[in-house]
């Protein structure tokens, strides 16, 4: 127990340090992310820290990738990238919680596993489709509507972001059966609910976002609760 504590402990003070050290995330945000990370700990073990961190790490790849491009397109983040407290707790909020539960109702922790994989995949999803589907996109169009629409705006989605997505739902999936045991089932309910996640994000962007009732981080941390509830849904019927 004691190596696994020393062993944890080196993996997030590693990951204050280079997210600091690298300017991807803010001080706070940094900080926030290892009590996170610890709470996922909990209820997902390693495998859990794997996802979060297979997450920031393909998240941080594609917001940085073609940096340039997306400034002069006028679709780059604020501040390079660089992620605040808030976003943090949107895209991986739910998976804590998921891990205080999992401690309270550790006779449940599979499900809450799950759960927290597919909260994990839709962040990944959504992050991928939309900072690589404005780069790769050919044609843009509003999910609702389905008409044609201006790249970059809110609920505006494009065939290559989606199969972005659906790669960074799957990328998720695939790290959970490695940890957990390799269950095709499993897999392809992390993947569907990412993917779910990813579009209800779009679908919530499209309509609530566009008319300020929601900011950017409501949304994520609307899609992510989606996401486990829909592979929680799924994994009863299974």
């Amino acid at each position: 127990m004691s190596s696994d504590l020393c062993l944890l402990s080196a993996i997030l003070i590693a990951g204050i340090l280079f997210s600091i050290l690298f300017k991807k995330l803010t001080v706070t945000a940094a900080i926030t992310g290892a009590i996170i990370g610890l709470l996922v700990f909990i209820g997902a073990g390693y495998t859990g820290i794997i996802m979060m961190a297979a997450f920031f790490a393909l998240g941080s790849a594609a917001t940085s990738w073609k940096i340039k491009t997306k400034q002069q397109l006028g679709l780059a983040e604020l501040n390079k990238g660089k992620r605040t407290t808030s976003q943090v707790i949107a895209n991986a909020g739910v998976p804590a919680v998921l891990g205080m539960l999992a401690y309270f109702y550790p006779l449940q922790r599979d499900i809450f596993s799950l759960m927290t994989g597919a909260a994990f995949a839709s962040a990944t999803a959504d992050t991928l489709s939309s900072e690589l589907g404005n780069i790769y996109g050919s044609r843009f169009y509003n999910i609702i509507t389905l008409k044609k629409d201006e790249r970059g705006l809110n609920g505006v989605v494009s065939m290559e972001g989606t199969l972005f997505g659906l790669a960074g739902s799957i990328i998720i999936a695939v790290i959970y059966a490695v940890g957990f045991g390799w269950n095709t089932g499993y897999i392809a309910v992390i993947a569907v609910s990412g993917t779910t996640g990813n579009i209800a994000d779009s679908v919530i962007g499209a309509t609530a976002e566009r008319k300020g009732m929601f900011n950017n981080d409501t949304v994520n941390l609307f899609n992510t609760c989606i996401a486990a509830l829909i592979a929680l849904l799924i994994f009863y019927f299974m």
